[in-house]
């Protein structure tokens, strides 16, 4: 419905759920076209087609939990505290991993059916522009809710908030770290590079950007309740 400010009004816990089944289809997709996944789960694609040629039962979700669960530890490292309405942030990475495997279910988001980039060139460039941009678009929406958003982007979220920086400025510098660290595992792991395409540096360009654009039409456009106001207290941040 539309709020008196011409708004429309969403819940909340609606736009959590819908953020946690686009953001992983987003990834399926980028994975699927062989072009490059993005910088965000580069590491954790890298470290999963390491542990994958020894490990056949691994998948890229579970590895996902591993990269996430350190990054959290980083982060209560940075906040200087451990409450326990933070782990939230790595429950909620549990289900987009398991949710990720699930589109497996889909012949060609599942590897080991349709190996990765062996698609028609059209279909590949398709996926990832499609991918490249819900992934954005998934993000935005996950920072304009109460509940807290995968490890990576309640880093973003929460070490901007607490040391008063920019937090488009700050997540573009996270993406482009993100980019450093991918090349290093594919170095280490397989000296050369694996898992990073042209692809991985076109969505570290511009992934920020579209994330900011995107924040900025849900700000004038949506306007995101929580269906229980006083659950909601309890995830502020400070």
């Amino acid at each position: 419905m539309k709020s008196d400010k011409g708004k429309i009004t969403v819940s909340a816990e609606a736009v959590y759920v819908f953020s946690l089944l686009t953001l992983s289809l987003a990834v399926a997709m980028t994975a699927a076209s062989g072009l490059g996944v993005s910088m965000i789960v580069a590491p954790a694609y890298i470290i999963w087609l390491k542990l994958s040629e020894v490990v056949s039962w691994i998948t890229f979700g579970q590895c996902e939990y591993i990269v996430q669960g350190a990054l959290f530890v980083l982060f209560c490292v940075l906040m200087g505290r451990v409450k326990l309405v933070y782990f939230s942030s790595f429950i909620t990475g549990v289900i987009y991993g398991f949710i990720l495997d699930m589109w497996r279910l889909i012949p060609h988001f599942n590897p080991d059916v349709t190996t990765p980039g062996t698609l028609p060139t059209a279909l590949n460039i398709l996926y990832f522009a499609l991918g490249m941009v819900v992934t954005s678009f998934s993000i935005a929406l996950f920072f304009g809710t109460y509940l807290y958003p995968q490890v990576y982007d309640f880093f973003v979220k929460g070490v901007s908030a607490h040391f008063g920086i920019d937090r488009g400025k700050f997540k573009i510098a996270f993406d482009f770290t993100c980019l450093a660290v991918s090349l290093a595992l594919s170095f280490l792991l397989f000296h050369g590079i694996v898992g990073v395409g042209v692809g991985t540096v076109i969505i570290t360009c511009f992934n920020g950007l579209l994330i900011t654009f995107f924040g900025r039409v849900f700000e004038k456009t949506l306007n995101v309740k929580p269906t229980f106001p006083k659950f909601a207290e309890k995830f502020r941040l400070e």
